[in-house]
C-alpha cells in the first residue's frame, strides 16, 4: 500500500493528468526524484530495511542478502496472489522467513529458510575461496572484472533456472551477490553521492562509469584517524570510480597515489596515501557511510533478484526460493518387464495424490520422475504441472529386462541430484542393484541433501524366479542373492531415515499410503531408531501442542510393541483398536499406526527377535535446520560450514536454526547413535534470533542422528522434540575442494583440484569421482598419505559440446581409507553454459490501439496490437507474460519471420494498464507498459493509433483526448527500493 505521505507528495506536486501526459524526460526526472525521496526516507528510518538490529551495529553480507530475499519474495507472492484474484496480507515488519512464508501460503518455512541459508553460505564462501582475488571483492580498482563475475554468474543462474536446476542457481546466486554487495562497500560509489544502485553492474556490454586510470591518484593521507575526506576532490567532482587496494603480505604495495582498502589486515593502508575507504563496518575507515552503503547494497541485491525473477517467471522464482506448499513428489521407477503391476499401482497413487492434494495446502511443490532398467536410466522429468506429471506416469510401460539386477542406484543418483534438498524419494523395484558400486556415492548424496529414500520392493524372489530354471540349487542361490540385494536397499533406507518396505505386488497399493502422508511439507520427525538385532527396548518421545496427525511407522517382521500415553494409558500391538490407536494398517513388513494425539511424554516398548526400524512423525510448522561447523582457516576467522562429514573423535560445533517459530528456545541438543543407545550431549549457546550454537566435547565415530529439544514459547507447558531423519557419519578423513569456476564450458575440460588429509593412520587411499550426467572425467585412482598427512589431486571433467546450456552436473569425489575402514566425500555442482553473446533485451513496437472507453468502464473495452522482437542478432523470444493486467493476451509468430512475435491484448476499460514482460532465450528481460485513460467524458469515439517506429525505451504520447499510451523498460530497482510505492509504479517506467 502506498504510504499516505507519498500520495500527499505526489498529489501536491504533480496533478495526475500531467503525469500521464508527461514527456519521457520528465517522467524519468519525476521517477528519479520519487525514488531518491523513498531511499532518503528509508535511510532515515521511516521506511528503512529494519532487520532487527540497532543502528549501533553493522550489517554483513548474510543480513543484507536475507533482507533483500525477504522483500523481493514477499513482493512476488503479492503479485501472484493479486494476479490469481486472491487477497494478500503483508506481515508486519521486520519481515522474517516465517512471516514471509506464511504470507505466501507455505505450510512450512523450513525449505525457504534453508534456501536463504544456502545463498548466505555461498556468499560467505567467497571470503574463503577467493579471499585474495581482488576481482571478487571489487578491490584494486578491478571494478570491470567484478562486473564480469556478476554478469557471468547471472547468466548461469538464469540458464539453471530455465531447466529447473534450482540448487545450482542458488549457489551461483550467493557467489555473485558477494561481489555485487562489495562494490558499494569497497568503491567510492557512495562517496560520489549516488543514492541508487549502479544498474549497469548487472547488464553486460554497458558502462558502469569512468574507472580511474592506473596512473591517476585517487586519495591523500587521512587526517590522523579521520578518513572522511581522504578521496581527492577532483575524483569525486568528475565522478571517477575507484576502489581501495588490499594486500596482506609484507611485500605489499600499491600504485602511487591510490586509495587503500583499510583495516588491520590491509598492509597497504600504512603506505602513503595512508588510511582506507572501505565501509564494511561502522568502525571501518569510511564507517560513517556504512549504513548508506549497506542499504544501497540491499537495493542492488533486490534489483538483481527482480531481474532473476522476471527471467524465470514468478512461480519458478518462488520454486528457486523454496516457497511451496507441499514437498516434492519424486518417483524412481523400474520399468523392466515384470514391473507392470507396480507401474499400475504408481499410476493409481499418483492420480489419488493429484486429485486429493492439488489446490490444497499440501499440494506437491514439484513432480519428479526417473525411470530405470538395464542398461538405461533417466532422463529426469521435472514439472510443476500435475497433469503433465500424470501423463508422464501414464506413458510408462514395463518392457525389456533379462539380467536379474537393474540400474536402480543410477536412477536414484539422478533423483538425489535433481530433487530439492530434504525431499522424500520413493523407489519402486523388484530387482537388486546392478550398479552397487554407486552405494557410497548415493550415501554421500543422501547425507549432503538430507533426503529421505523409501524403497518399495515387490516379490524380489518370486517375480524373478521364472528367469531361472526350477533347479533347487539355483533357487537357493537366487534366494541368497535376493537377501543380499535387499540388504543394500535396507542400508540406504536406514541411512536416509526412510523405509525398505517389502510386499507382494498385490499389496503394493496398500503400502503406498506412506506416500500420501509424507508429501506434506510440515511433516516432522519426533523419533527414529534402527536396530539390526532384535532386542527389547523402551523408547520415549515428546509430543508438543503444535503436533498434528501423530503417526508411527514400524518396518520389520514379528515385531510387537506396547504404547503408553502421557496419561499412563497402555495399548499393546495385539489390540487393533483402542484408546491410543485411531487406525492401524499392516502390509508386508510395514505397519502404520495413527495415534490419538496427546500432548506430553509418550513411551513405546519394542520387542522383536528380528531387525526393525521405528519412526514417529507428525505435522507441525516447528522444525530445525543444522550444520556442523569448523574453525575457519580464512584470514577473517570465524566458523565455516562443514558440507561433508565432520571429524570423528574430536570436539566439534553445530549450528541449529529453528524454523516455524520466532520464539522457540533450544535447551538441549544430543547426538544419538542411530543403532544404539550411545549419545553425546552438547552445550547450547543462544546466538540471537532463531540460531543456537552447540559445542560437543566429542563427535561420535558411530552413525548418529541429531536430537533437539526446547520450548516453543515461554507459555509452553511441554517441551518440543525434533530429530533429524538422515544418519550422519563422522570421519578421520577430510576431503576439500571448491568449484572456483562453477561454470563448465561445453567441450572445454575443467580442472577441479582437491586436497585429502587424514587424522588417522596413513597408507594408500582409493579415490573415486562420479557425476550424474555421465560426463567424461579423470581422477587419480589412489593417493598415498602419511599418518596425519595430506595430499593433493585433480579431477578433470568435460561436458560434451552438444550439452544444453543450464544443464547442471553434480560431481562427487570420494576418498576411501585403506581397508575401507573410513571414507569421506565432497559434492560440487557445475552449470554448463555456452558463451553468451546476446546481451540486448527484447523490444516492443506498438502497431495499433483501439479504445471506446467511457464513463461506464464495465461496458467498454480497449485493445492493443504489439510486435515483439529480439533483434537480428538476438537469440529469439522465449516467453511473453503479463506483469500487470487481467485482460486476455494472445501471441503468434509473424509469418515469414520466426524471430518476431505479434501480441494482442484486450481488456475492460476498468483495467486500463498492462505490462508485457518479454524474455529471450538467454534471460534478457524487456518490459513494455501501456495504459489507456479517459480524460474527456464527452467523446467516446474509438481511437486507432499506429506508431510503427516506437521503440521499447521511448514514451509515445497519443495526442487524442481519450487515450494515452506509454512504452518503457521497467525499472526493477524502483519496485525493490520501496515496495510501498509499487502502485505508483504502474504509471512510471523508464530505462
Amino acid at each position: 500500500m502506498t504510504p499516505p505521505c507519498m500520495w500527499s507528495f505526489i498529489n501536491h506536486a504533480f496533478p495526475l493528468w500531467i503525469i500521464y501526459e508527461a514527456t519521457s524526460r520528465t517522467k524519468v526526472a519525476v521517477m528519479a526524484g520519487l525514488v531518491a525521496l523513498c531511499l532518503l526516507l528509508m535511510l532515515t528510518g521511516v521506511l528503512g530495511f529494519d532487520i532487527g538490529l540497532s543502528k549501533g551495529n553493522s550489517l554483513n553480507h548474510q543480513q543484507i542478502t536475507e533482507s533483500a530475499i525477504l522483500d523481493v519474495t514477499l513482493h512476488v507472492c503479492r503479485t501472484v496472489a493479486l494476479t490469481e484474484g486472491k487477497d494478500f496480507t503483508s506481515p508486519p515488519q521486520p519481515f522474517t522467513s516465517e512471516s514471509v512464508a506464511a504470507a505466501c501460503g507455505a505450510k512450512s518455512s523450513k525449505s525457504f529458510q534453508e534456501v536463504i541459508s544456502v545463498i548466505q553460505q555461498t556468499n560467505r564462501q567467497v571470503d574463503i575461496s577467493h579471499f585474495f582475488d581482488a576481482s571478487y571483492h571489487c578491490d584494486d580498482e578491478q571494478l570491470a572484472e567484478g562486473r564480469k563475475i556478476i554478469t557471468d554468474g547471472l547468466s548461469a543462474v538464469k540458464a539453471s533456472n530455465k531447466l529447473n536446476n534450482y540448487k545450482a542457481a542458488r549457489e551461483q546466486l550467493g557467489t555473485l551477490l558477494h561481489t555485487l554487495q562489495d562494490f558499494y562497500s569497497h568503491s567510492n560509489w557512495v562517496e560520489i553521492g549516488y543514492e541508487l544502485p549502479n544498474s549497469n553492474l548487472i547488464r553486460p556490454s554497458t558502462s558502469i562509469g569512468n574507472i580511474a586510470a592506473v596512473n591517476r591518484a585517487t586519495c591523500h593521507n587521512c587526517n590522523g584517524n579521520d578518513c572522511k575526506n581522504n578521496i581527492l576532490e577532483d575524483i569525486l567532482r568528475e565522478k571517477i570510480l575507484t576502489s581501495g587496494y588490499f594486500f596482506v603480505y609484507r611485500s605489499s604495495s600499491k600504485p602511487t597515489g591510490k586509495c587503500s582498502h583499510g583495516g588491520d589486515l590491509d598492509l597497504t593502508s600504512t603506505i602513503e596515501p595512508k588510511g582506507g575507504i572501505n565501509k564494511d563496518k561502522v568502525d571501518s575507515s569510511h564507517g560513517y557511510l556504512h549504513w548508506k552503503a549497506a542499504n544501497i547494497a540491499i537495493a542492488a541485491t533486490s534489483e538483481l533478484l527482480e531481474d532473476v525473477r522476471q527471467a524465470a517467471g514468478d512461480k519458478q522464482f518462488l520454486q528457486m526460493m523454496g516457497i511451496s506448499k507441499g514437498k516434492a513428489l519424486c518417483f524412481v521407477i523400474d520399468t523392466t518387464g515384470s514391473m507392470g503391476d507396480d507401474i499400475d499401482a504408481v499410476k493409481t497413487v499418483t492420480s489419488t495424490i493429484i486429485n486429493n492434494k492439488v489446490g490444497t495446502e499440501d499440494e506437491p511443490s514439484v513432480y519428479i520422475l526417473v525411470p530405470f532398467n538395464d542398461p538405461d536410466f533417466g532422463p529426469v522429468k521435472t514439472t510443476t504441472d500435475p497433469n503433465a506429471f500424470k501423463r508422464a506416469i501414464n506413458l510408462l510401460t514395463a518392457s525389456g529386462g533379462g539380467d536379474f539386477p537393474e540400474m536402480s542406484l543410477s536412477g536414484l543418483q539422478l533423483a538425489l541430484t535433481g530433487a530439492p534438498p530434504g525431499s522424500e524419494i520413493f523407489l519402486f523395484t523388484d530387482a537388486t542393484a546392478k550398479d552397487e558400486n554407486l552405494k557410497s556415492t548415493v550415501i554421500a548424496l543422501i547425507e549432503q541433501t538430507k533426503s529421505v529414500v523409501n524403497f518399495m520392493i515387490t516379490n524380489l524372489l518370486v517375480s524373478r524366479r521364472r528367469r531361472q530354471s526350477d533347479n533347487d540349487q539355483q533357487q537357493q542361490q537366487q534366494f541368497r542373492m535376493t537377501k543380499s540385494g535387499s540388504q543394500l536397499y535396507t542400508d540406504l533406507a536406514k541411512a536416509s531415515g526412510g523405509q525398505a518396505i517389502v510386499v507382494t505386488k498385490s499389496e503394493l497399493l496398500s503400502a503406498t499410503s506412506i506416500i500420501t502422508e509424507s508429501s506434506s511439507s510440515s511433516q516432522v520427525t519426533l523419533l527414529q531408531a534402527a536396530r539390526s538385532t532384535g532386542t527389547a527396548e523402551n523408547f520415549i518421545f515428546i509430543v508438543d501442542e503444535s503436533v498434528r496427525n501423530l503417526t508411527v511407522y514400524i518396518t520389520g517382521t514379528l515385531v510387537t510393541f506396547t504404547l503408553i500415553s502421557p496419561s499412563g494409558v497402555p495399548q499393546g500391538s495385539a489390540e487393533v483398536t483402542g484408546p491410543l490407536i485411531i487406525t492401524s494398517q499392516s502390509v508386508g513388513n510395514f505397519q502404520t499406526l495413527r495415534l490419538n494425539t496427546q500432548v506430553g511424554l509418550w513411551q513405546i516398548n519394542m520387542m522383536s527377535t528380528n531387525p526393525y526400524n521405528l519412526k514417529v512423525v507428525g505435522q507441525s510448522p516447528v522444525d530445525f535446520l543444522f550444520n556442523f561447523l569448523e574453525v575457519s582457516k580464512a584470514p577473517l576467522g570465524g566458523f565455516d560450514v562443514v558440507d561433508n562429514r565432520p571429524r570423528a573423535g574430536v570436539n566439534g560445533s553445530l549450528m541449529v536454526t529453528v524454523t516455524g517459530s520466532e520464539s522457540a528456545i533450544v535447551t538441549e541438543v544430543t547426538l544419538v547413535e542411530s543403532s544404539g543407545s550411545g549419545k553425546v550431549n552438547g552445550s547450547v549457546e543462544a546466538q540471537g534470533g532463531r540460531e543456537f550454537l552447540v559445542h560437543f566435547d566429542r563427535i561420535p565415530s558411530a552413525e548418529f542422528v541429531v536430537l533437539v529439544k526446547g520450548q516453543i514459547s515461554n507459555t509452553s507447558s511441554v517441551l518440543f522434540q525434533r530429530q533429524s531423519s538422515t544418519s550422519i557419519r563422522a570421519s578421520t578423513v577430510t576431503i576439500t575442494a571448491t568449484n572456483a569456476n562453477s561454470v563448465l564450458v561445453p567441450g572445454t575440460p575443467l580442472s577441479v583440484p582437491f586436497t585429502l588429509t587424514t587424522d588417522g593412520a596413513g597408507g594408500t587411499f582409493s579415490i573415486q569421482a562420479t557425476n550424474d550426467q555421465g560426463f567424461t572425467s579423470t581422477v587419480p585412482s589412489s593417493l598415498p598419505l602419511e599418518t596425519g598427512g595430506s595430499a593433493n589431486g585433480t579431477v578433470n571433467i568435460t561436458a560434451p559440446t552438444s550439452t544444453t546450456s543450464g544443464t547442471v552436473v553434480t560431481l562427487t569425489i570420494q576418498a576411501v581409507a585403506p581397508g575401507a575402514t573410513d571414507t569421506n566425500y565432497v559434492v560440487l555442482r557445475f552449470t554448463v553454459l555456452k558463451t553468451v553473446t546476446d546481451f540486448t533485451a527484447p523490444v516492443c513496437q506498438l502497431l495499433s490501439l483501439q479504445s471506446n472507453c467511457s464513463d461506464n468502464c464495465s461496458s467498454s473495452m480497449w485493445e492493443i496490437s504489439v510486435e515483439v522482437t529480439d533483434g537480428a542478432e538476438g537469440t529469439g523470444i522465449d516467453r511473453i507474460s503479463l506483469g500487470q493486467g487481467n485482460g486476455t493476451m494472445n501471441t503468434s509468430l509473424t509469418a515469414g519471420n520466426g524471430n518476431i512475435t505479434q501480441v494482442t491484448y484486450n481488456a475492460s476499460c476498468c483495467s486500463p494498464d498492462v505490462e508485457l514482460v518479454v524474455v529471450d532465450q538467454v534471460g534478457n528481460v524487456g518490459s513494455c507498459f501501456y495504459t489507456v485513460r479517459k480524460i474527456t467524458s464527452t467523446q467516446t469515439t474509438p481511437v486507432n493509433v499506429t506508431t510503427p517506429t516506437a521503440p521499447v525505451n521511448v514514451t509515445t504520447t497519443i495526442n487524442k483526448p481519450q487515450a494515452a499510451v506509454s512504452m518503457a523498460t521497467k525499472p526493477a530497482q524502483f519496485f525493490l527500493l520501496c515496495f510501498s510505492i509499487s502502485l505508483l509504479a504502474s504509471f512510471f517506467h523508464f530505462k
